[in-house]
């Protein structure tokens, strides 16, 4: 997925244009390769325009990745919706499977102005086409990590995993604790489509959720990709412009109901996944 850097307004879209981080309460950006640290200030910069000043704030994780090449996850938030509490880069150490992720999940910890949800957790993963396998089923050992670590049960993961269209086949599934095992409920199914190009049809990005809690809060429904062509009236090739990905999204009702105008979801948590950020 990859997003320009070069500003073409909405016809053009920039990226990721601001109407799609401002229907989000929590937003996961992947892929974010600015080595010079100019980013996420602009993108700052250009929210403060359009939600109001200090409307977000962003939270960065060091550049990430084997090699030269290496990536960022970056949250955005709203701290009158969410305060960021606590982060970490989970250690990729575990002695059974050690440095699985090419891109090692950065977890954060969000408290939220809810009795019936008072936190979440979130894990973004970006995972390596050729390794989608090993580290999907690796996000159970980072549960694990945030269990012992918070003893928070729940957690949100949420990301490009590039889970499926060859890179997990469909008899592999059973071998993926975080498919097969009872805390883990996955909220977007193998028949769903989060590539933009009309040519392709593939479940690469997806929304798993852990706990109780939270499980009880999903909205009915929610759980979908957001398609931004259809929404904005764009064409493929301005879409492609702004990511060759949907985002993945998911809403709470973080005051415990649902089903009309006064039970609004109070929280709407998106991940563009696999999102690349460069200026030009």
């Amino acid at each position: 997925m990859g997003i320009s850097g070069a500003d073409k307004g909405i016809n053009n879209p920039p990226f990721p244009p601001p109407q799609i981080i401002t229907r989000c309460d929590i937003m996961v950006l992947q892929e974010v390769t600015d080595t010079k640290g100019q980013v996420v200030p602009l993108l700052l910069n250009t929210l403060d325009s359009t939600a109001g000043p200090g409307a977000y704030q962003a939270l960065s994780s060091p550049p990430l990745g084997r090699g030269s090449y290496q990536e960022r996850y970056v949250y955005f938030y709203r701290p009158g919706r969410a305060q960021l509490w606590d982060w970490f880069v989970y250690e990729d150490t575990h002695p059974q499977r050690p440095d699985v992720f090419a891109r090692e999940p950065f977890v954060a910890r969000f408290s939220l102005p809810s009795p019936a949800l008072p936190e979440l957790v979130l894990v973004p993963l970006h995972a390596a086409p050729g390794a989608a396998e090993a580290e999907i089923d690796a996000l159970h050992d980072v549960y694990e990590r945030v269990r012992e670590r918070w003893g928070q049960q729940d957690v949100l993961f949420l990301g490009d995993f590039n889970a499926g269209c060859g890179y997990v086949a469909a008899s592999r599934w059973g071998r993926i604790r975080l498919r097969h095992d009872p805390p883990f409920r996955w909220l977007l199914g193998d028949d769903s489509d989060s590539t933009v190009r009309g040519s392709t049809h593939c479940p690469y990005d997806r929304v798993v959720v852990a706990g109780e809690r939270s499980q009880s809060l999903v909205v009915p429904g929610s759980a979908r990709t957001f398609n931004f062509t259809a929404h904005f009236g764009l064409t493929e090739e301005q879409a492609l412009a702004v990511s060759d990905h949907y985002p993945v999204e998911v809403e709470l009702a973080l005051d415990g109901a649902w089903g009309g105008p006064q039970h609004p979801p109070l929280a709407l948590l998106l991940g563009l996944g696999g999102a690349l950020l460069r200026l030009p």
